[in-house]
């Protein structure tokens, strides 16, 4: 049975766009309540036409940190199983996560431990890495530092730059989340000790 679940997003769409294609094709097994992201879309974007023919629900909720914009969001994901961060690049606070009680996956364009917090790319292309990566883990009140999901790697080189680096991080964040939920979903991921899951 699907399992029901928001996705909250940011700027950046394309990890979101990516899950929604997904879904679409019945390849994500989840309903999919609604999407809330903390930028305002006009409603002649892509993911804007795309939600309102599927008939989800779009929210808007500002993401200026305060009390009201958290009790908002958690108002509109209370019915929902758990909840998905697609880029969603604002921290939670612990009374949001402790209200909420349920699981949240986010997705992280770095390598973690390594890199953690903005900009990702730009200090692993600084650092002179030969990987870069996409995590995928669950949120908790450490940025960054949940128990891990998932991790996608790509071989990185000299004749890579910045914007390289970006869009290899990209690709791999699509794919990194899309098989995280999926596993999720599946219950085959199984936290243990404090930091830890076993996916199966």
């Amino acid at each position: 049975m699907p399992i029901a679940k928001d996705f909250c997003t940011f700027l950046k769409e394309h990890c979101l766009v990516d899950l929604l294609h997904q879904w679409q094709d019945g390849r994500l097994p989840v309903e999919i309540t609604s999407v809330i992201s903390n930028h305002d879309r006009a409603p002649n974007t892509h993911v804007f036409r795309f939600l309102q023919r599927h008939g989800i629900p779009y929210h808007y909720v500002s993401s200026n940190g305060d009390y009201k914009s958290e009790v908002e969001m958690l108002n509109l994901v209370q019915g929902t199983d758990f909840l998905v961060l697609a880029r969603y690049m604002q921290v939670l606070s612990g009374d949001f996560l402790k209200k909420y009680g349920k699981d949240i996956i986010n997705i992280h364009h770095g390598l973690l431990p390594s890199f953690k917090g903005g900009s990702p790319s730009r200090q692993a292309f600084d650092a002179g890495v030969k990987l870069i990566g996409a995590t995928s883990h669950f949120v908790t009140e450490e940025l960054d530092a949940g128990p891990i999901i998932e991790q996608m790697v790509e071989r990185v080189s000299h004749r890579d730059n910045l914007q390289s680096f970006v869009q290899k991080s990209e690709n791999l964040e699509k794919q990194c989340l899309s098989k995280a939920i999926k596993s999720y979903c599946e219950l085959r991921v199984l936290p243990y000790q404090e930091n830890k899951t076993v996916v199966f």
